[in-house]
């Protein structure tokens, strides 16, 4: 208590000039519409904007989580659309003979990311509490990602598709003929086609999706477009360029995909190689 009589004797001076203000403050609002209107005015320009702001951040929260939700619907899509095969019979789409699906989406965001180094990653807030395991391809919006590397709890690492350790087997949708992507090119926005041969016929703006099969990516995922075609006469094969369908300069939300199948495919495949 002393010490509180001791810090208000020596702040004497500034409180009665806090004091008077506040009088004078009142005396000149409270006689003259003027400045009480001026007054006002002010403090609802200064309310007005706190609450913009509170809108913006609430605004902000809810488009996160809109996005979400969008991300989700766009996950069941997926799940509903690889639902059907290809009857290379009859060339009807069908479900499979189970009536369900082949492949899952977990719904994931990313929430860092590299495009500069030589092998790239992407962290997401998913991890194996939620499904994610390693090996899992995954895909954004308009297409292809990378493939899960390392899993926690709550977290997963994805090499990227900009990283020269992984070379996802893709084909171009028009004619069928299946390559690898590599990224070689340096550029964030482009990969290189490989292992293509001369006598295909590629062109300019052809469409390259995944292949599917290795139990990573679903069959038809967009990887991008075919940006230029060059030959070298020392080689047997196409140097493709293929711009990315995915913008993997952005963060997002992904999804990454659980093939139903692969370890009975994978254990059918391991009896077949055995001597």
């Amino acid at each position: 208590m002393r010490d509180l009589f001791r810090f208000l004797y020596r702040q004497r001076n500034n409180l009665l000039f806090l004091a008077l203000m506040g009088v004078a403050m009142a005396m000149l609002l409270g006689g003259n519409m003027h400045h009480r209107a001026q007054a006002i005015s002010s403090s609802n320009a200064v309310i007005g904007r706190i609450y913009q702001w509170r809108h913006s951040v609430t605004e902000f929260t809810g488009l996160r989580d809109e996005n979400r939700r969008l991300a989700e619907a766009l996950a069941r899509e997926r799940e509903h659309a690889h639902t059907l095969l290809n009857d290379s019979d009859s060339l009807m789409l069908r479900t499979d003979s189970v009536g369900h699906g082949k492949f899952t989406f977990i719904t994931a965001q990313t929430i860092n990311s590299t495009t500069h180094k030589e092998k790239n990653y992407l962290t997401l807030d998913r991890g194996s509490v939620d499904g994610v395991q390693r090996d899992m391809g995954v895909i954004g919006a308009q297409g292809i990602v990378g493939v899960v590397s390392e899993v926690s709890p709550h977290f997963a690492l994805v090499i990227s598709v900009l990283s020269n350790e992984l070379s996802p087997s893709v084909q171009i949708a028009r004619t069928g003929h299946f390559g690898l992507l590599k990224w070689d090119t340096g550029d964030p926005a482009t990969a290189s086609l490989t292992d293509v041969a001369k006598h295909v016929l590629v062109e300019t703006g052809d469409t390259v999706v995944t292949r599917g099969g290795d139990g990573i990516f679903p069959a038809g995922v967009p990887v991008g477009t075919v940006a230029s075609v060059t030959n070298d006469p020392s080689s047997n094969y196409h140097t493709i360029e293929v711009r990315l369908s995915e913008d993997l300069s952005r963060t997002g939300y992904v999804h990454v995909v659980a093939d139903l199948l692969r370890a009975e495919r994978d254990t059918l495949q391991a009896k077949a190689a055995q001597p």
